[in-house]
């Protein structure tokens, strides 16, 4: 199955980026560059790529919370690909297990939106992947900053993964949705989070409520919200 889309990016000169989505459960995103366009990608994600493409792997300074990442055991790294030939080349990223391809052009979501730490792929354009500080407060803080611990801003294009089917919810203003923690993949900065608990407290501190819905997350808009199966989490 292949999907070709051609996706206007922001950029200084209005560029225009092509790319093809490929595939079913497995999927690839080939990214066609003209000469010294850029791709930045989350390390061990490339799956091949034109030989005009070079590619550096780099600290993400960007990322707050990247040294002590490094300290245990984390990537704290971005790849980044650049065409130094004279004519066009491609590079393809792989999501690293079964699961959809997403493109989300930040400029719907304000310039900026929330996911899941492992959601992330790789982004064209101005893009910067941090650490997420949540303003949530009260009891649900930990919960939700645990669940969308990266924030992706600025200008173009994202690229993240979901495992299993993935669905795209448009909540309108004080709409309410209720879903399951573990299969958010990312949402607005617009929509108001609120975490519920749905079963006694200790299954869930030991983790004992997991594939069992024992905590929801109570959504209300306006804002966007990519939902999975998250089939990827089920070992």
């Amino acid at each position: 199955m292949v999907y070709d889309v051609v996706v206007k990016v922001k950029s200084p000169d209005d560029a225009v980026t092509p790319f093809q989505i490929l595939g079913g459960e497995a999927q690839i995103v080939q990214i066609m560059l003209k000469p010294e366009d850029k791709v930045s990608a989350k390390p061990g994600c490339m799956c091949y790529m034109s030989g005009s493409i070079q590619m550096e792997n780099v600290y993400a300074p960007e990322n707050e919370a990247g040294m002590w990442q490094w300290v245990f055991g984390k990537n704290a790294t971005k790849t980044i690909f650049v065409n130094s030939g004279s004519t066009d080349g491609f590079v393809a990223m792989a999501a690293p297990s079964l699961g959809r391809i997403l493109p989300i052009d930040l400029a719907r979501f304000g310039g900026e939106i929330l996911c899941q730490p492992d959601a992330f792929l790789c982004s064209i354009g101005d893009v910067k992947v941090s650490s997420n500080t949540f303003d949530q407060r009260g009891p649900n803080r930990n919960v939700v900053e645990r669940l969308l611990r990266q924030k992706v801003s600025g200008q173009g294009l994202a690229f993240m993964v979901g495992g299993g089917s993935v669905v795209q919810k448009n909540l309108e203003v004080g709409e309410i949705l209720s879903v399951d923690i573990c299969s958010i993949i990312a949402l607005s900065t617009t929509v108001d989070v609120q975490i519920k608990y749905n079963g006694p407290m200790r299954r869930v501190v030991f983790g004992q409520g997991e594939n069992q819905n024992m905590v929801t997350a109570m959504m209300r808009g306006p804002g966007i919200v990519f939902i999975q199966r998250w089939l990827h989490l089920q070992t």
